[in-house]
């Protein structure tokens, strides 16, 4: 892993990682997945003096994870009609807005939690919240489990992965397939599902 540079042996991997978890809930494409489980892959290389830490680090993405999906329901919250009209000409954005309703009004949030796995999954339901004018106390708790289990995951799978199979580029890609494989299956039961989902 020496080939990663010298940005993930360096303090400023937090803020890199903490950045890019907290744009892309605006911009899906953004690889912070694949950064958390580069960075944890670095950490089970190093010694425990090393940066970056596993739990700093884990807890910096799941931090900025539950601030990206703030910042998302509040600039929806404040979209106004503008973006009520957006929504309504998405069928598919209109479907898991009334998804999301049904599970914040029922008392659960399995679907926040498995929309954080999904590709631009975590963008839907925030977005979708904030323009529902779900109130903050239903969505947030469930924002802050979502971040936490997806944090924790992702930095799970470069650390055991590195553990298990060396700290290698082939121990990240086996790692960063694992979360796929998550984020494929949570679409799948979010789209097959939906009923389980809330």
């Amino acid at each position: 892993m020496e080939s990663v540079g010298s940005l993930v042996g360096s303090p400023w991997i937090y803020a890199v990682v903490a950045l890019s978890v907290l744009l892309d809930v605006f911009l899906p494409v953004l690889p912070s997945g694949i950064l958390v489980i580069t960075a944890a892959t670095a950490a089970a290389a190093g010694t425990a003096n090393d940066v970056p830490d596993i739990l700093v680090l884990a807890l910096c993405a799941a931090t900025a994870s539950v601030l990206g999906d703030l910042m998302a329901y509040r600039l929806a919250w404040l979209g106004g009609p503008r973006l009520d009209r957006a929504i309504a000409r998405s069928r598919r954005l209109r479907s898991a807005q009334e998804r999301l309703g049904a599970a914040l009004a029922g008392g659960g949030g399995a679907l926040v939690v498995l929309a954080r796995f999904a590709p631009a999954g975590r963008s839907v339901v925030s977005l979708g919240a904030g323009a529902a004018r779900h109130r903050a106390r239903d969505f947030l708790p469930w924002s802050a489990l979502a971040g936490l289990t997806w944090a924790a995951y992702s930095t799970a799978l470069g650390y055991f992965g590195a553990h298990w199979l060396g700290a290698t580029w082939l121990a990240t890609a086996v790692s960063v397939g694992a979360l796929f494989a998550a984020g494929a299956g949570a679409t799948y039961l979010m789209r097959r599902h939906p009923a389980e989902a809330t």
